[in-house]
């Protein structure tokens, strides 16, 4: 227990133990703080506070209140209280404690995952001269949080004395007539940015009304809602199919008996897992108690939102990334504050700060975006199941494609499995075919798309269909390189290639974000044939303007989908029939249910499968699937097209015939063969630092200390380079370790970061753990 002493406070009291919010890893414990009388009713455990730090003034986290008796000694006190509600329940806090341990990450940080960035305070120094000329040196704690202020203009009089004034006022008060008269129409009151432009008048206008005593204009605080104003067709349930009364039913027996348990909901795209969701849902309303649906951001489109708030209004909280932190902050405190019952949204949703939680759902449960990539670098499916278990709620995890840990978790009975297998009202799946590119290549057609799947394009168009066209790349091509010499433009700060961007003629790093003006010749060789290799989706945008003349296009990846609102504003276009073609990267992939839609594309279907990643093979398969079931979801059949030069692969086969068992059998014997997930655990330990002989050096000083502590069942492999091994200028080195029964696993690589402390404290080495990493590059 660390103690912070000061001689000048008297002992007695009761004694609030405190998680400083100092990210380092000396002062990762709790500490002791005196709770003064004029703030003994405020602390509570999960109450945010102001206490010394040292010489500074730093934000911290209560996580216990102990009696007075437990500390002889004098100690320093706390502050300030900075919220008038705790904002973690001590359900967040025990959750702090299991996620800091399992994930090995400071226990400040698993807190800061569960709070809005605008509740993350920052501490500012200021130096101040006394009146007797001594200077002397002020830490402040300042939020991020800020109320939206907003000014409402109200008359003060009856509707009958206003009309009298409006004949008593000159004839040339033309701004003040039209004031008063918007003010009736609009039951008196009116936020004065809108009656300004209304009525074209200045601000003068008013303040001569207000002055007469005829209005008033106060300002208050507005909830910031970015669906504020926007109204949702309200919905009723759909009848359920007998499979989804089936699945429904054993849902609703957990809920009922409020029991922990979780379920695998196995269901082929449209085949009506959403419409199980809100039904449950219900129930769990019904009963006073809270939810939680997780979906990844990409899914998280504004047909899936209409889905909810359509069937529970105001209820639904929406969280995701695109929010702003005043948004962000005012859809927490919503939460907070019981107003919302139903939190749908992103990774981070997962915190929301419920205390009657009865259900947590997690859609699109095999999607990677569920692992976050820096501290705390937990899994949104562990922690919901420890979420569920502290609160008996169920927790379902639904996919057309489980991965496989969650599929082989169902076959052993550790989670139940539930299944549909149909799409409803019978509609039939796909027709799948599969094209060889490497005949059409032989066949001398060297353009972007298939003789097949250009007939079918020109069908649609005829037919005044609808298509989705998917490529898993952003820009024009994917690397620069001299024909002459084969100089590759490269990175200089990554060992990445640069892809090129047509439209604004730049090379961009996809990784650290360099920028460089498109080549006219060789840096190497100064040679001008310069050509650009592989395909991106600006690529495939310019070959269908030019080998369909008038083909309305609408292009979506993250260069058209930077600005607030744009993702929205794309679909709702290509919903209203405004374009033939949507074109784009994995944010098309999910989510998307469009009546007109009949034929999906995928222009590159390898583009994922040679990747140095054991799960390659797992994820090509998963987005075809996804992607595929795109197509022919209402009235109308849906026809895919999948172009690959790897038409045998059984990732791919599988992918054509929608079958999950066949590709989940085969991918299990490779697992097993190679030693991997599900049959081991992997824990990656990633070491980057700006000098190379270092970094090799200290990667190898971490292996050797690890591998005699551990069982002789667990293997150290490496140290190698990282698949990328150079980052931002930072060389990259990395071990894996791959166990299959080591408890204290956490524990010992804790030690190891204090072993490794004078390495990331004196030399700026950087060690990065991640417990079952998603992605190994």
């Amino acid at each position: 227990m660390g103690c912070i002493r000061n001689d000048n406070l008297p002992a007695g009291g009761p004694i609030a133990e405190v998680i400083v919010d100092v990210p380092v890893l000396g002062a990762d414990k709790p500490y002791d703080y005196r709770i003064p009388p004029d703030l003994s009713g405020q602390v509570q455990p999960g109450s945010r506070v102001a206490v010394p730090f040292g010489p500074r003034k730093v934000q911290g986290y209560v996580i216990n209140i102990k009696g007075k008796e437990t500390h002889q000694g004098q100690l320093k006190h706390i502050e300030a209280v900075l919220d008038d509600q705790p904002p973690l329940t001590e359900e967040l806090l025990a959750l702090s404690e299991w996620m800091s341990e399992k994930y090995v990450c400071f226990r400040s940080t698993a807190i800061q995952a569960m709070l809005p960035s605008a509740l993350k305070a920052r501490t500012t120094k200021e130096v101040i001269e006394s009146p007797s000329g001594e200077k002397q040196v002020v830490y402040e704690i300042s939020d991020n949080v800020t109320a939206r202020r907003v000014s409402y203009v109200t008359l003060l009089k009856e509707a009958k004395d206003v009309q009298r004034l409006l004949q008593e006022l000159p004839k040339q008060a033309l701004k003040q007539r039209a004031i008063l008269g918007y003010l009736l129409e609009h039951e008196g009151k009116v936020m004065l940015t809108e009656l300004l432009q209304a009525c074209q008048a200045s601000r003068s206008s008013v303040q001569s009304l207000q002055e007469k005593g005829i209005v008033t204009i106060a300002t208050e605080e507005v909830e910031r809602d970015p669906y504020a104003g926007r109204s949702f067709a309200k919905t009723d349930p759909l009848p359920l199919t007998p499979a989804q009364k089936e699945v429904f039913g054993h849902i609703i027996k957990a809920i009922e008996k409020e029991q922990f348990q979780t379920y695998l909901l196995h269901g082929v795209t449209g085949s009506g897992k959403t419409e199980v969701y809100l039904q449950a849902i219900a129930h769990v309303l019904k009963k006073g108690k809270e939810a939680i649906v997780l979906v990844p951001e990409i899914s998280l489109t504004p047909q899936m939102v209409e889905r909810f708030k359509g069937r529970f209004g105001d209820q639904v909280a929406v969280v995701y990334s695109r929010l702003s932190v005043g948004e962000r902050y005012d859809t927490w405190r919503k939460i907070r504050n019981g107003q919302a019952k139903i939190v749908i949204g992103a990774r981070s949703a997962l915190f929301a700060p419920f205390e009657r939680l009865g259900l947590i759902i997690i859609d699109e449960e095999h999607e990677s975006s569920y692992k976050q990539e820096e501290n705390p670098r937990y899994h949104a499916r562990d922690v919901a199941i420890f979420r569920g278990q502290y609160h008996q709620a169920p927790v379902i995890l639904g996919s057309a494609t489980p991965s496989l840990e969650s599929y082989a978790r169902a076959r052993k009975n550790v989670y139940t499995l539930l299944s549909l297998k149909e799409r409803v009202h019978g509609r039939a799946l796909p027709k799948v075919e599969v094209v060889d590119m490497r005949q059409e290549l032989q066949s001398g057609n060297r353009t972007l798309f298939s003789r097949h799947l250009y007939q079918k394009i020109e069908e649609r168009l005829e037919q005044k269909e609808q298509m989705v066209l998917f490529i898993n790349r952003r820009g024009f091509s994917t690397f620069v390189m001299c024909r002459d010499c084969g100089f590759v433009l490269q990175c200089p700060h990554c060992d990445i290639s640069l892809t090129y961007h047509k439209v604004n003629h730049t090379c961009r790093c996809h990784y650290c974000g360099h920028t460089e003006r498109q080549l006219m010749r060789c840096p190497n060789c100064q040679s001008e044939h310069i050509r650009f290799f592989g395909t991106g989706t600006q690529k495939v945008e310019e070959a269908l303007a030019q080998t369909f003349p008038g083909i309305r296009v609408i292009r979506m990846d993250v260069d058209t989908t930077r600005r607030k609102g744009a993702h929205e504003k794309l679909l709702h276009a290509f919903g209203q029939h405004k374009a033939d073609c949507l074109l784009g990267t994995q944010m098309i992939a999910k989510g998307l249910d469009f009546d007109n839609v009949t034929l999906v594309g995928v222009i590159a279907a390898d583009s994922m499968l040679h990747l140095p990643d054991f799960r390659a093979a797992e994820r090509t398969f998963q987005l075809l699937t996804q992607v595929s079931g795109r197509a022919g979801r209402r009235q109308k059949p849906g026809e895919v097209v999948i172009q690959t030069y790897t038409p045998d692969h059984y990732s791919i086969q599988c992918a054509s015939q929608h079958d999950y068992h066949t590709f989940y059998e085969q991918e299990m014997r490779y697992r097993f063969q190679k030693g991997y997930p599900p049959f081991y655990y992997l824990s990656l330990l990633l070491f980057s630092h700006p000098d190379l002989t270092y970094c090799i050096k200290a990667a190898e000083e971490a292996a050797n200390w690890l591998k005699p502590r551990l069982s002789k069942q667990s293997q150290v492999l490496g140290p190698v380079a990282a698949p990328i091994p150079k980052i931002k200028d930072r060389y990259r080195y990395q071990c894996m370790i791959k166990y299959k029964n080591e408890s204290q696993l956490s524990r010992l690589l804790m030690e190891l970061l204090h072993y490794m402390q004078p390495h990331i404290a004196k030399y700026h080495l950087q060690l990065q753990i991640d417990m079952e990493p998603q992605v190994i590059l």
